[in-house]
């Protein structure tokens, strides 16, 4: 059963690691393009990889800017594995990605290939270097302009930040969060486990994918 498979995770790619390759993980509705665990896990390791071989190490912190979508799972699950994962809010204005980026001491940001343009001056304000994502119509996402070579991501460690969030900032200044692999999958386990998941269910994801409700329990969980 899933609760069974989960109860071993450890990590968000345990998490991953489970379903059968050609089980349907992700729907685009936009395109109605389906990506398989398969897929998905090729494209994430891909992903780690090419962040290996751009000088991301465990605890270095991957900014993203981007909207909702197959890139932004990607590379959420990508930069946990050989980072720290550091979502930001899209809709940032330019101020506001420069205080996220010098206080996760982020070591580079990615962003769509068109548009985010507050995020991008905040990146060259920060000497940021910025990479765009790139998706093809199979449903594969890359960084473009980039690749592996020979870099291989180790995989993640319980104990290791996989992500990292700010508090609100209602009384304050916004306060770093950070989440442990293990924490992550813990939480995906408690999700699935209440809700009773199981294979044949199919889950709409419309919370926003800088924010732990969206990434754990409307995506990773399901």
């Amino acid at each position: 059963t899933i609760t069974n498979t989960l109860a071993q995770a450890r990590t968000l790619w345990d998490v991953l690691a489970g379903p059968p390759a050609d089980s349907t993980a992700i729907i685009l509705p936009e395109t109605g393009t389906r990506v398989t665990y398969g897929q998905l896990r090729a494209q994430i390791q891909e992903m780690a990889d090419t962040l290996a071989a751009l000088g991301i190490r465990p605890g270095d912190r991957v900014a993203t800017s981007l909207p909702n979508g197959l890139p932004a799972i990607v590379s959420f699950v990508a930069a946990s594995m050989a980072g720290t994962a550091a979502p930001l809010n899209p809709g940032y204005r330019q101020e506001e990605v420069s205080f996220y980026l010098e206080d996760t001491s982020a070591k580079l940001l990615l962003v769509p290939t068109e548009g985010m343009d507050e995020a991008r001056a905040a990146a060259k304000e920060r000497n940021v270097p910025v990479y765009e994502l790139a998706l093809d119509e199979s449903g594969y996402v890359r960084i473009a302009g980039a690749s592996a070579g020979n870099a291989k991501a180790a995989a993640p460690d319980p104990e290791a930040v996989a992500l990292v969030l700010h508090t609100s900032g209602s009384t304050g200044r916004p306060k770093r969060v950070p989440i442990k692999h293990r924490n992550l999958a813990a939480s995906t386990r408690n999700i699935a486990a209440t809700y009773d998941l199981s294979t044949q269910d199919v889950a709409l994801c419309v919370m926003p994918l800088f924010h732990v409700h969206g990434l754990v329990a409307s995506t990773i969980s399901t």
